[in-house]
């Protein structure tokens, strides 16, 4: 068994539980005709985000990483109507392709999107005094990844749920003498998150229409 069974068996999942969603589809479309990088997360996945969303009853979401903002509208589709997420963007070209999307999804009064490195928009919220979060979706460098879930944990409350993507590196992370910087920063969140008193977490490999993959789900404790 192998990828072409690994996207049939997605596909049949997203066919029997997800359906046709015309904006999710035009939001795809519209991020391969401005020729952004093919790595959305899939369908199913990205309804995952939305359940797991909906069932922390997040009204307050932050996103690292939103691309052509697919996983920012199953994101935005999990808020109730007073319900605000902030989805944060390094490529402003990215970022325009994005907001367009939320647009045509009706989020564009829900959503704020912020340009530039994620380093320096988080301590621009930071600066601003911005209350806790009740759930993170971590999706961008992954060298980063250490710093950009201890600054979701310092903004959190009990409760609070973080998910960080493609952290299984093609199974790279487990080989201790790897030099990937990707790689190095993944073991070093998992060296973090296991010394942490403040945490619970767990870690899930993958396959399907995205490959051999993963995610880190963290429930903030105290």
């Amino acid at each position: 068994m192998g990828q072409e069974q690994w996207t049939k068996v997605d596909e049949y999942f997203s066919a029997q539980l997800i359906g046709d969603d015309q904006v999710l589809t035009a939001a795809l479309a519209a991020a391969d005709e401005a020729d952004l990088p093919q790595i959305a997360v899939a369908p199913n996945q990205g309804k995952l985000l939305h359940l797991l969303a909906r069932t922390a009853g997040a009204k307050r979401i932050l996103e690292v990483g939103m691309l052509g903002g697919y996983s920012t509208i199953w994101l935005g589709r999990a808020l109730p109507a007073d319900g605000q997420l902030i989805t944060l963007e390094i490529d402003a070209r990215h970022a325009e392709v994005a907001r367009q999307n939320l647009e045509l999804a009706g989020l564009g009064k829900q959503v704020e999107v912020r340009i530039g490195r994620a380093a320096d928009t988080l301590a621009a919220l930071d600066a601003e005094g911005v209350e806790p979060f009740d759930f993170y979706f971590i999706d961008a460098d992954k060298v980063s990844n250490p710093d950009y879930v201890a600054w979701a944990i310092e903004h959190a409350h009990p409760g609070t749920l973080i998910v960080v993507d493609n952290v299984v590196r093609g199974g790279a992370v487990a080989d201790a003498d790897s030099t990937d910087p990707s790689v190095l920063g993944t073991r070093r969140l998992h060296d973090e998150l296991a010394a942490s008193d403040r945490v619970t977490a767990t870690s899930i490999q993958t396959v399907g229409t995205k490959g051999y993959d993963g995610f880190t789900l963290i429930r903030v404790e105290r």
